[in-house]
Parts: C-alpha cells; sequence; structure tokens
C-alpha cells in the first residue's frame, strides 16, 4: 500500500464514522506536520455543523466567515476527529516514499528545496483523498448527501481556496469560493489531484 492509499483509507474510514443526523454541512482536513517540519506531515480530518455557525454568527463579521472561516470552526472541525499520516504506519510509509523520491533529509541536513516539494506533495495527497471521498461516495453514503471538503493549512491561509476547489465538484464549493481572491473561480494554482504526486 503507498502512503496515498494510507492516507485515502484512513480519511474514508474516519468519515465513514460521522453520524448521519448530526448536522454536518462540511468535511474538514487541516494540513499540518508535527513542529511544522514538512517530513512529518499529517491532515487532521473533522467535520463542522450547522450548530456550530449558528453559534459563531454573533462573533463573525458576516455570515461567509461563521460558516467557513476556520477561525470559526469548532474544535471537531480544527483539532479533527482523527489525524492521519503521522500515526507509525503512515509515517513509515511516507519517510520510504520521500526517500525514493530523494525528498527526504536528515536533521543536520540541508533542505533546499525539499521542504517545499514535500509539503506541496502532501498537499496533493490530501486533495486526492479528499477527492476520493466524493468519487467513491464515502461522504454521501455516511451523510446522506454530499458536503464539501474544506482543506486548510493555518500557516498558509490562502492556499485553503485553490485546495479546496481542487479537491471537490463545483457546484458544492460554490458558496465558499465566493471569497477566494480571485473571485468564485479561485485562484490558478490549484495542486493537480493526480495519485499522490
Amino acid at each position: 500500500m503507498t502512503f496515498q492509499e494510507h492516507v485515502r483509507r484512513a480519511a474514508g474510514e474516519v468519515v465513514a464514522g460521522f453520524a448521519a443526523d448530526g448536522g454536518i454541512y462540511a468535511v474538514t482536513f487541516r494540513i499540518d506536520s508535527v513542529e511544522q517540519d514538512p517530513r512529518f506531515p499529517y491532515v487532521a480530518i473533522g467535520y463542522t455543523t450547522e450548530a456550530d455557525a449558528a453559534a459563531s454568527a454573533g462573533s463573525a463579521s458576516n455570515a461567509w466567515e461563521a460558516r467557513w472561516s476556520y477561525a470559526f470552526f469548532p474544535r471537531t472541525g480544527l483539532e479533527g476527529v482523527k489525524s492521519v499520516g503521522c500515526d507509525p504506519d503512515g509515517a513509515a510509509r511516507h519517510r520510504r516514499e520521500a526517500q525514493a523520491r530523494g525528498l527526504w533529509y536528515e536533521d543536520d541536513g540541508e533542505p533546499g528545496e525539499r521542504g517545499e516539494r514535500l509539503a506541496a506533495w502532501f498537499a496533493r495527497v490530501c486533495v486526492a483523498a479528499a477527492r476520493h471521498l466524493h468519487e467513491d461516495g464515502v461522504i454521501a453514503r455516511a451523510l446522506g448527501r454530499p458536503v464539501p471538503v474544506i482543506l486548510y493549512d493555518m500557516f498558509d491561509p490562502d492556499a485553503m481556496f485553490a485546495l479546496t476547489s481542487a479537491a471537490n465538484p463545483a457546484e458544492l464549493v460554490a458558496e465558499f469560493m465566493t471569497e477566494a481572491p480571485d473571485g468564485p473561480d479561485g485562484e490558478d494554482t490549484a495542486p493537480p489531484a493526480g495519485p499522490g504526486g
């Protein structure tokens, strides 16, 4: 099993356990890494609900922010229900594939561009895993209907529009994309949703 397959399988298992009657309107993928080291990435998979958005409405500056800004996501949307990638099996698979791609470096090595390339690779893995949740019907089966997957990296906030646009059918993210820097069509920098790399 490849690292991409590991993340895809684990994400499917997490989302399959979400409650259909919980008012979930978005699945969340918080892309991160242990101590901001791109050699040790993970994605915290969670969700946000209609009740969460309603609770945020009083403190948010507008309806979009209350519903779609990760600054107002509940614990389930920030910390997630489960983190995937930093688990022992996922970390070992990631390291083997990073080494095979020539992207791995040791603590005393010079990362050069490898850190950025590792981060970009992991973003593609996450986009592909999110797309698979739609294509395989995981979200629709678990929740009774399709909902968007919002992908975000709190250390690169503008990337959330390109990542989310690449991971979802356009009709599911139309409202989310209205605040994209380049308008509702989003940025031109969405990572390709190929098979992890």
